[in-house]
């Protein structure tokens, strides 16, 4: 894993939804993290959740590295953190949904800035035996930045 200085997980709390381990320290304690680490978010990221009322509340604070050519955050910066957020969104806190993203649609509707919080929101739009769909935003502040929506095809498990 690798593992932040700021980080320190909760060993004796337990995640809501198998593969979450609360933070207890630095500043994103009382947020979830998604543990073993997904190589490629950790390194875009990191992601964070957390319950919100009757959702859920995804995170992510970009940083110098998340930028494009004109010092915004990079679309594929966004991109990740959406596909993080459909995944997170669909089981909300108490169910893993396993599978793979079978279709992401993003529409850029505003910058989003280096050292600005980022979060996500959104609903399940229906889920059958084998499709979810998710619709979402992530916003910086009050302003939205990404509208996105995706299908995921879930894995069957075996008996």
């Amino acid at each position: 894993m690798s593992e932040h200085p700021h980080d320190k997980l909760q060993p004796d709390v337990p995640a809501l939804r198998p593969g979450l381990a609360q933070l207890t320290e630095g500043p994103w304690a009382g947020w979830y993290r998604w543990e073993p680490v997904d190589h490629f978010e950790e390194h875009t990221g990191p992601f964070f959740c957390r319950p919100d009322g009757d959702g859920l509340l995804c995170a992510f604070m970009p940083e110098a590295k998340n930028r494009n050519g004109g010092g915004n955050i990079h679309g594929g910066a966004l991109m990740t953190f959406a596909d993080y957020a459909l995944f997170m969104i669909a089981g909300g806190m108490d169910t893993a949904v396993h599978g793979v993203t079978v279709t992401m649609n993003c529409e850029f509707v505003g910058a989003a800035e280096p050292g600005k919080l980022l979060t996500a929101r959104g609903e399940v739009v229906r889920a059958g035996g084998s499709l979810v769909f998710v619709r979402g935003m992530i916003a910086e502040g009050e302003r939205n930045v990404l509208a996105f929506s995706g299908t995921i095809k879930r894995f069957r498990t075996k008996a």
